[in-house]
Parts: structure tokens; C-alpha cells; sequence
């Protein structure tokens, strides 16, 4: 009988936004060692137009899996909030993080935000404070600063996905394009 614990394995959360966008990335091995590699957000604020805003989170999350090489992706689906032009504009956010790691042929796993709070919190409602506050105790960190809660939104997807053992919750995994579209058929002409 041998003593062989599982790979190592670096896990990308995304919380897209179109004004920020959060990320957290952990490096995983065994069942129990969670550790932080890198926490934070891509700033899109300073482009007036929607379709650079685009541009930006395509090329940093391009250099995110360049330089940190994340074997998988866990990003946070968008939900119908009041506004249905802001949710479209999330939709594009989303997408387009979602084909800068696609290009990189790193699978993607989707969780509605409920799911991630619930995997964090052990409540769907959870607010953004306590959702960091639940981050810093799992992973034994100081305090995350409060502008940093968007980051800690993309951890927390990262983590969910580790909690989920990598497929329980998930949407279908697509390891390329071309995978994506053959599991959407439909969605993708």
C-alpha cells in the first residue's frame, strides 16, 4: 500500500464585474491543504467605453493563466438583478474572462452565488464581509481589506469549487472551444 497524496492542483475564482472584477487564486493538495497564491482586481473604472472594459478583463485574465497556470476555472454566473442592461453587461463580462481561459484550454466550472455563499457561509444570503470573514478563517489569513471584497468574492469561488471536489455543482466542464460548443449545442452557431 502506498502513501500518495493528489496532485497539486492551482484553482482561478473569478467574480466578473464590469467595473471590477475580483479573482483569487489557491493552490489545493489532499483534502484539507488550501493555500492563497494571489488576491485581486482588475480595475475597469477608468474606461468610459464598455468595449475596452471588455478588452482589459480578456487580456489581464489571459495573463492571469499565463502567469499563474490554474488547472481549472471556477466563476461565478451571473444573476437577474434589477437592471436588465447591467446583467447583459455582466453576461459579456463573464464571457469574455470565460474565452481568455478557454483559449488557454483551462476548464471552466460555473456557480450561481448562492452556491458559492452557501459553500462558504453555510448561508446562501450571505453579505460580501462575511463571506471574507468566513475566507480568512478557512485559509488563516489576516483580515482581507474592505476593498479587496470583490477579490474575496473570486476566492470564494475558487474555493467553493475545491469544497465541491471539482465536479459536484457544476456546470459541464469545457476544456476548449470546441468542447464548449459541442456541450452547448445551440447556444454557440
Amino acid at each position: 500500500m502506498t502513501n500518495s497524496t493528489p496532485a497539486e492542483k492551482i484553482i482561478l475564482g473569478i467574480d466578473p464585474g464590469t467595473n471590477i472584477l475580483g479573482y483569487g487564486i489557491v493552490r489545493c493538495s489532499g483534502k484539507n491543504d488550501l493555500k492563497l497564491v494571489v488576491l485581486g482586481v482588475i480595475e475597469l473604472k477608468k474606461y468610459e467605453d464598455h468595449y475596452l472594459k471588455l478588452k482589459a478583463i480578456y487580456d489581464r485574465v489571459q495573463q492571469l493563466a499565463d502567469q499563474y497556470l490554474p488547472d481549472e476555472v471556477a466563476i461565478e454566473a451571473p444573476f437577474y438583478g434589477k437592471n436588465v442592461q447591467s446583467m447583459l453587461k455582466l453576461g459579456r463580462a463573464q464571457g469574455v474572462a470565460m474565452a481568455a481561459v478557454l483559449s488557454r484550454s483551462i476548464p471552466i466550472f460555473e456557480y450561481a452565488p448562492r452556491k458559492i455563499k452557501q459553500a462558504i457561509t453555510g448561508s446562501g444570503s450571505a453579505s460580501k464581509e462575511q463571506v471574507a470573514a468566513m475566507l480568512k478563517s478557512i485559509l488563516g489569513e489576516k483580515d482581507f481589506s474592505q476593498e479587496y471584497l470583490d477579490a474575496t468574492d473570486g476566492l470564494a469561488a475558487a474555493i467553493c469549487h475545491f469544497f465541491q471536489g471539482a465536479t459536484v455543482g457544476a456546470s459541464r466542464k469545457a476544456s476548449s472551444w470546441s468542447d464548449f460548443v459541442r456541450q452547448n449545442p445551440g447556444r454557440v452557431k
